[in-house]
């Protein structure tokens, strides 16, 4: 499968042609990253390319420590490149991006502030703390099911819901590119199916630009628009999937004759099946 060949399939979208006509937004060339360990020279990223579009969900999956979240954390400036290129609209990614918004495997909300005032924490950090912006919080807030709950704290909620606030404090500032590592990991499955029907309808209400890390091939392939399936460390792309199956998806959407072909394709490129 080529980098170009996923497009957004929502419902009511333009056409697979029309789609396919739209530039890219995000692009990775040859990107490698090595690091220096108390003397021994360690290649974590060897040579990764990839490149999508605006309003695009794609999926690293691959298996722990195999270089999934070293490309994410490169995208979002969070630490260099040793070699390749890496751009977002247009621009090299050299440091902090801001336009991005970042979701990782635990909520790391601050204890001592209300769902509300940890939604918020970005728009105070930028300066733009006002009314419209308790305005999309509360709405944003309530998108996930979160009414109610905005003077709660932390410890007063579960694992999920408190992964949902993480999520709202991830996109309240409205980035232009969504980073997630292994957001639903720690949470149990029926959670965990729960939060990839949010991220869809998230996706579907923002519009946003999604990359998103996980070892699970079920999730992958549900979420996606394409799955770039990784080799073991130093990591390339083993494989690009098109996961050619129409949004809206639901949970009957794992029991088509499609999506296990899909996970199959998945299986034997990280070496799981023969």
């Amino acid at each position: 499968m080529n980098a170009n060949g996923a497009s957004h399939r929502d419902a009511g979208q333009a056409s697979a042609g029309q789609a396919s006509a739209r530039p890219a937004f995000g692009r990775l060339v040859n990107v490698a990253k090595s690091f220096d360990t108390g003397g021994q020279h360690v290649s974590a990223v060897k040579d990764v390319s990839l490149q999508f579009r605006k309003g695009d969900l794609i999926s690293l999956l691959g298996p722990s420590g195999c270089g999934k979240t070293t490309v994410l954390k490169m995208m979002g400036g969070l630490i260099p490149a040793s070699g390749g290129l890496l751009e977002l609209a247009g621009q090299a990614i050299t440091g902090p991006y801001p336009g991005v918004g970042v979701v990782f495997q635990q909520p790391t909300l601050m204890p001592w502030r209300s769902v509300l005032g940890n939604v918020l924490f970005p728009m105070e950090v930028l300066g733009k703390n006002d009314r419209n912006a308790k305005t999309r919080a509360e709405e944003l807030l309530a998108l996930v099911g979160l009414s109610g709950f905005e003077q709660a704290y932390p410890r007063q909620l579960s694992g999920g819901m408190q992964q949902r606030v993480a999520l709202c404090r991830a996109i309240v500032h409205e980035p232009s590119i969504l980073l997630m590592d292994e957001p639903f990991g720690a949470l149990d499955e029926l959670t965990r199916l729960e939060m990839n029907d949010l991220l869809l309808d998230i996706r579907r209400v923002t519009g946003a630009t999604v990359v998103f890390v996980t070892h699970s091939i079920s999730e992958a392939v549900y979420l996606s628009d394409r799955v770039c399936v990784f080799s073991k460390r130093p990591a390339v792309i083993a494989l690009e999937l098109d996961v050619d199956i129409a949004y809206p998806r639901t949970q009957q959407t794992r029991f088509l004759e499609k999506f296990t072909q899909l996970e199959k394709q998945a299986s034997i490129a990280l070496g799981v099946v023969k």
